[in-house]
């Protein structure tokens, strides 16, 4: 059997080299800031300041690297980070996930009214002295939980996945687990998250990310060095540097603002390598998860 292949046109060909040549356009502009933050890292701050850094690095250092990794609050930011993104995750998933679910079902009474409430709130919210007035009642304020707790519910990720929801658990799957004597928390736990993987994944590594590079609610609501995240940290070591750089006169203040310069772009990729990691993990969850849940309503 003689397989039969369909010629392009020269007009195919022209569309399909502009195509190529668009994208990776594009490929490169997204990723030469990346590149160009990695070897800005590694290069003396004199040279990056005068622009001779472009590919490569020039007067390559680690003197960055080993000034912040000296500094010993790094490493509490470090554990404060992994403990609050570990549980804020936790926590946010199970809240988000079960009233996605929840308002997923037709027969939840009410459930027009809820969705309205939710919806309601991504647009007006009382402001920050009324959020901060309420977390002080609480008795949140200054502890660990007001990094995990007040700000775990996103109607965004609610949305989302309630979406995934309707659109990939059919009713009758529920009428069969009836059927069998299932009862609804049964039927969560052991069918729905089980077919759920991947908006999980993709709920979970959202909620991940923003809690890694949160930095402003513990700005506000955390005074207790121990409990400063990484970004609080790293914000905290980098103005210190530079103020002692334009303040200090001699060769100590030059000192002081070379590291300065030096670490402005290490912190970054310290702060952000380990959260990077963990996509690779769930990538193939995660296009899925995306698509399923892209259409909102």
């Amino acid at each position: 059997m003689v397989k039969s292949k369909i010629k392009s046109s020269s007009k195919d060909k022209m569309f399909t080299i502009l195509l190529y040549a668009i994208f990776s356009l594009g490929f490169i502009i997204i990723l030469y800031p990346l590149w160009f933050i990695i070897i800005a890292s590694f290069s003396d701050p004199a040279a990056v300041s005068t622009g001779k850094v472009l590919l490569l690095p020039k007067g390559f250092t680690l003197d960055g690297y080993k000034a912040l990794l000296k500094e010993s609050d790094i490493w509490i930011g470090y554990r404060n980070t992994i403990l609050y993104t570990l549980v804020g995750t936790l926590i946010g998933l199970f809240v988000n996930i079960c009233a996605a679910y929840s308002l997923s079902r037709k027969d939840l009474v009410g459930r027009k009214a809820f969705m309205t409430f939710f919806i309601i709130t991504m647009f007006f919210n009382g402001g920050l002295i009324p959020t901060f007035l309420t977390i002080k009642s609480f008795n949140l304020y200054d502890t660990f939980w007001v990094m995990v707790l007040p700000f775990s519910v996103s109607v965004y990720n609610i949305i989302v996945a309630r979406t995934f929801f309707e659109s990939s658990l059919p009713t009758d799957l529920w009428n069969a687990a009836q059927i069998d004597g299932c009862g609804n928390l049964r039927f969560f736990f052991q069918i729905v998250l089980p077919l759920s993987k991947a908006i999980i994944a993709v709920i979970g590594l959202w909620i991940a990310v923003g809690q890694w590079n949160s930095y402003f609610n513990a700005l506000i609501y955390i005074k207790n060095p121990d409990l400063y995240p990484l970004q609080l940290v790293i914000r905290n070591i980098l103005i210190t540097n530079q103020m002692q750089g334009s303040i200090g006169t001699g060769e100590a203040a030059l000192i002081a603002l070379r590291t300065a310069n030096l670490m402005r772009y290490a912190v970054i990729i310290v702060s952000t390598v380990p959260i990077m990691c963990v996509y690779p993990f769930i990538q193939k969850y995660f296009n899925k998860g995306v698509m399923i849940g892209a259409v909102k309503g």
